[in-house]
């Protein structure tokens, strides 16, 4: 009879172990499908956010026809003030060029709001960051347009 309450015991110990683990897992396993849901919220959160806020840079049809590209841009403040006037901008060059290039700002009403120019020059195959700085009392706000001719 000791041999069979001791190997209940056993059984029992070992039972418990096993829901301890299997517990264990599961808690775990909800933890990354939680964190993995979280994640991909947050990043579908950033990227609307991010879309919504974009600005619209044009190139003019001439330009595109010299083998302009643009690529990634960035908008900030020119020095500690409030007003982001500075674009950044990515450009790629399919073809040999050098010409000055006009910039008119418009906010989100399609008002212009500030002016830049600036020589560039690039050799086909090549790209560079090129940062073309607006009046100081511009202020490029989000879902603003950016025309480049």
């Amino acid at each position: 009879m000791k041999n069979l309450v001791y190997i209940l015991f056993v059984l029992l110990l070992h039972s418990c172990n096993n829901v301890k683990e299997k517990t264990k897992e599961t808690i775990n396993k909800t933890g990354e499908t939680v964190g993995k849901s979280a994640t991909e919220f947050f990043d579908g959160v950033s990227d609307g956010v991010k879309k919504t806020l974009d600005c619209e840079i044009t190139l003019s049809q001439d330009l595109i026809k010299k083998g302009l590209q643009t690529g990634k841009y960035e908008i900030k403040s020119k020095s500690n003030d409030d007003n982001d006037n500075t674009l950044i901008l990515y450009l790629i060059f399919n073809d040999n060029f050098k010409q000055t290039l006009n910039l008119k700002a418009f906010d989100k009403e399609n008002i212009e709001i500030g002016r830049s120019n600036l020589e560039v020059s690039g050799k086909k195959g090549s790209a560079e960051y090129f940062e073309f700085y607006f009046n100081d009392k511009t202020d490029i706000e989000s879902k603003s347009k950016i025309t480049i001719e």
